[in-house]
C-alpha cells in the first residue's frame, strides 16, 4: 500500500520512529511523500533519499549521539563557559556536528540538495523566529530569496533540529527581492526547531492532489508519546531552566489531544521516559526505543484499513 507519512519531532526520541518505519515496511507500506519536524525531519529525509528501515537501524546503532554536543573547549569551563557561549552564540552547542553527520549520510545516496530529491517528495518544518512564521521547506525558501533546488537538505535539517538555547539558531541572509529595501542588519533571519510552531504537521498533505483521476493517497502520522515523569528536570540556574522549558513544550506537543478524526491515522509510539535532549543515551536505551517504535507500528498496521 502507498502512503504519505508525517513524522513528529522529539529530539533523541526520534530513534523510535526508525522502528515504526521497519514495521511499516513489514506491513507492505511504500512511502510516497514524507514530511517531518526536528528529528522527524531526519527520518523523512532518509526515506526520501531511499534508505530502507534496516539501513536506518544500522545508522541508529552506529551513531554516537553525544558527538552532536560540540563546542569549543573554552566554553566547557564550568558554569561560566556554557553561559558565555549562550550569550555569544545563542546556543549551548553549535549544531554543526549534526549537520555534517546527516550531510555525509545523505551523500552516500547521492543526495545533497533538494534538486536530488523528486519535487514535492520531502517537506521539512522549521521556525523563522525573526519574522514569526512557520517555514515549510523547501518551498518557503523562496521567501528568503534562496533557491530551493540549490539548498542543502542537511542545512534544512539543521534548521529544523535547532532546539532553542540548546543548539545555535541557523542564521540566513535574505537575498534578491526578499532583501530589497532592508538594511544590512535586517536582512538576516534566525531559524530554529520546527517544533516551536508545528511539531506534528499532520495537516501538510491533507490538500494534496496526486493527479486527475488518481485515488487519494492516505496520510499516516508517526507520533511519539509518553511523559518523562520519572526523570524530572533539575532547575539549577537559567540554562537548565531554558532547557527544561523547551523540553516541556515539546512534551506538551507529544501529549496534546489528537482530534477524533485523526486518531485512526496516527501511530502512537511510547518513548519510555527518554528525554528530548538526552543525547548521552545508552545503546540499551536506544535499542529499547527502536523496538518500542516497531511494536507500536505492528499494532497499528495489524488493524489499520486505508
Amino acid at each position: 500500500m502507498i502512503v504519505n507519512a508525517v513524522f513528529e519531532g522529539g529530539g533523541v526520541k526520534g530513534i523510535s520512529l526508525a522502528g515504526a518505519v521497519k514495521a511499516a515496511e513489514q506491513a507492505g507500506v511504500v512511502f510516497n511523500r514524507v514530511a517531518g519536524t526536528s528529528s522527524g525531519s531526519i527520518v523523512a529525509a532518509l526515506l526520501a533519499a531511499g534508505f530502507s528501515a534496516d539501513e536506518m537501524s544500522e545508522i541508529v546503532k552506529t551513531t554516537p549521539f553525544e558527538s552532536f554536543l560540540h563546542r569549543a573547549p573554552i566554553f566547557n569551563t564550568k558554569v561560566i563557559g556554557p553561559a558565555a557561549r549562550l550569550f555569544l552564540k545563542k546556543g549551548l552547542y553549535s549544531g554543526e556536528a549534526l549537520e555534517v553527520w546527516i550531510h555525509h549520510i545523505l551523500a552516500a545516496k547521492g543526495v545533497k540538495t533538494f534538486a536530488d530529491i523528486p519535487q514535492g517528495k520531502l517537506m521539512i518544518i522549521a521556525s523563522d523566529i525573526t519574522n514569526g512564521r512557520i517555514l515549510v521547506l523547501p518551498e518557503d525558501l523562496g521567501k528568503l530569496g534562496a533557491n530551493p533546488s540549490r539548498f542543502a537538505v542537511s542545512k534544512a535539517i539543521r534548521m529544523s533540529t535547532s532546539i532553542p538555547y540548546f543548539f545555535d539558531p541557523v542564521m540566513l541572509r535574505m537575498t534578491g527581492e526578499a532583501a530589497r529595501g532592508k538594511s544590512f542588519v535586517d536582512q538576516f533571519v534566525y531559524i530554529v526547531d520546527g517544533g516551536l510552531l508545528s511539531n506534528f504537521p499532520l495537516w501538510l498533505f491533507d490538500d494534496a492532489t496526486e493527479g486527475a483521476g488518481q485515488k487519494p493517497v492516505p496520510t499516516i502520522g508517526f507520533q511519539m508519546v509518553g511523559r518523562t515523569t520519572n526523570k524530572p528536570h533539575l532547575i539549577r540556574g537559567p540554562l537548565s531552566m531554558l532547557q527544561a522549558m523547551f523540553e516541556t513544550m515539546l512534551s506538551a506537543h507529544d501529549e496534546r489531544y489528537i482530534e477524533q478524526e485523526n486518531r485512526f491515522r496516527t501511530i502512537k509510539i511510547p518513548t519510555l521516559g527518554v528525554g528530548t535532549t538526552q543525547f548521552h543515551i545508552t545503546p540499551e536505551e536506544s535499542q529499547q526505543l527502536y523496538e518500542s517504535g516497531m511494536q507500536a507500528g505492528k499494532k497499528f498496521f495489524a488493524g489499520w484499513k486505508p
